[in-house]
């Protein structure tokens, strides 16, 4: 399971102003700058670098008379908000908001077509990175092989993954629903591509199974889906999954339908799977436990004693479905008041007593060397259901890659997209859909 959907994101209620301004240098020191600003003018992407969960930023600037431009956050639902004023210094760029009363700054560097610097709220600091160029979309790239679904936050893109025709024009079709935070269809994130959910819907094409995956919002085709962090809740996600089963139901291309649900997105398709029949699930690397002990159990492993003392109180509270108001600046990046109310619809469900309710035919997947969903997650799930399979595979990780035994090496597999699926994995997908006839011999 990703580490936590959202625990990075900055505080919401974005009323931005910008609060730099020109400085008051004279004008040779405009004359040195002129090629900086020159080069500065247009479109620049890329993030901030919050640990576990970089956020995605979109800048553009552009100067006439003066240096100006706009700032969006897709995931935040900030979309080209005006800049009203940047200063630009001997090279380097500041920008300032004033979010809620509380002054938060990008400083920046501009070095040929990278801007490099430090951004800072809440007395935190985190690196930033921005390079120059727009986002480049898959309509830009000539892939039209989307299919959308309408939401009350707007409409929402899939990829189609068909196989190639032997004479036949219907499909079994899996529904695979990616991770936690805003990760893309193919699995990855901004913290790299590993290709993971890629991978799998083409490997399911060459066994013919159609596949569509989705990106998560703030992700890929659906980073300008408009959604504040304080209105998030875990059954919006849900919501997502049962469009796309009603879509695929509607489609004559598609015989039977199943769920691949990887992480975070286990429990989503687990949930969905209560509201629509479906012929199978498939749980990928997914939790038994609610997220409430997930959570701590991660956090063992990283803070030290009065923090983790405090973490634990907080998650208690926030269990019952009580707010909390006073947080250490330390766990205000995991806590913060706008991500509450997300945490708090999260933890009312039990994986494994949810579990039980599938009445489908199910398999439950883990790897031996994932570091996020060990291995007794996948058999608390495996114990709740009497009609469920389970598959260990050897030396998979969380993004289904074989790794080694070091945790570095583990992780490194994060952003390697050149490294295949684990062996084993497709193999065993494959025999438990042909076993329960949905890939017919």
């Amino acid at each position: 399971m990703n580490k936590i959907i959202l625990k990075s994101l900055i505080p919401l209620g974005l009323l931005f102003i910008i609060l730099a301004g020109c400085s008051n240098s004279d004008e040779s020191e405009k004359s040195n700058d002129q090629e900086t600003m020159d080069n500065l003018k247009g479109n620049w992407h890329g993030s901030i670098d919050i640990p576990d969960q970089p956020l995605p930023i979109q800048v553009t600037f552009e100067h006439e008379d003066s240096l100006d431009g706009t700032i969006s956050i897709p995931i935040q639902g900030v979309s080209d908000y005006p800049l009203s004023k940047v200063k630009l210094d001997d090279g380097e760029v500041l920008f300032a908001m004033d979010v809620q009363g509380e002054l938060v700054t990008f400083d920046g560097e501009v070095e040929q077509d990278k801007i490099q610097g430090s951004f800072e709220q809440h007395g935190q600091t985190f690196p930033f990175e921005l390079e120059k160029g727009k986002v480049v979309s898959e309509d830009d790239e000539g892939n039209n092989n989307f299919l959308t679904v309408e939401t009350d936050r707007g409409k929402i893109y899939g990829e189609l993954e068909l196989p190639e025709q032997s004479g036949e024009a219907s499909y079994p079709v899996m529904i695979i629903i990616p991770g936690s935070g805003p990760t893309d269809r193919n699995g990855n994130t901004l913290a790299g591509d590993n290709n993971s959910l890629k991978y799998l819907a083409e490997e399911l094409a060459e066994r013919g199974v159609a596949s569509i995956r989705y990106d998560k919002p703030g992700a890929g085709k659906n980073a300008d889906i408009k959604i504040l962090e304080e209105e998030i809740t875990f059954v919006q996600f849900v919501e997502d999954a049962v469009a796309w089963i009603d879509l695929a139901e509607k489609d004559d291309r598609f015989t039977e339908i199943g769920i691949i649900g990887h992480s975070q997105g286990s429990l989503e398709g687990i949930l969905a799977a209560q509201e629509e029949e479906i012929d199978v699930f498939i749980s990928l690397a997914g939790a038994g436990n609610s997220i409430d002990k997930t959570l701590y159990n991660q956090l063992k492993e990283q803070l030290p004693e009065n923090l983790l003392k405090e973490s634990e109180e907080i998650i208690a509270q926030l269990k019952k479905g009580q707010m909390v108001d006073e947080i250490s600046p330390e766990l205000e990046g995991m806590f913060h008041k706008s991500v509450q109310p997300f945490l708090i619809s999260w933890m009312a469900y039990e994986p494994a007593e949810e579990f039980k309710k599938i009445s489908s035919p199910t398999l439950i997947i883990n790897g031996t060397r994932d570091l996020q969903t060990p291995e007794h997650e996948a058999e608390l799930l495996h114990e709740a259901s009497d009609i469920s399979e389970l598959l260990l595979i050897e030396k998979m990780n969380h993004v289904l890659k074989e790794v080694p035994t070091d945790r570095e090496g583990n992780l490194k597999t994060y952003t390697n997209p050149d490294l295949p699926l684990a062996d084993g994995l497709i193999e065993g997908i494959a025999e438990f859909l042909i076993n329960e006839g949905f890939i017919k011999q």
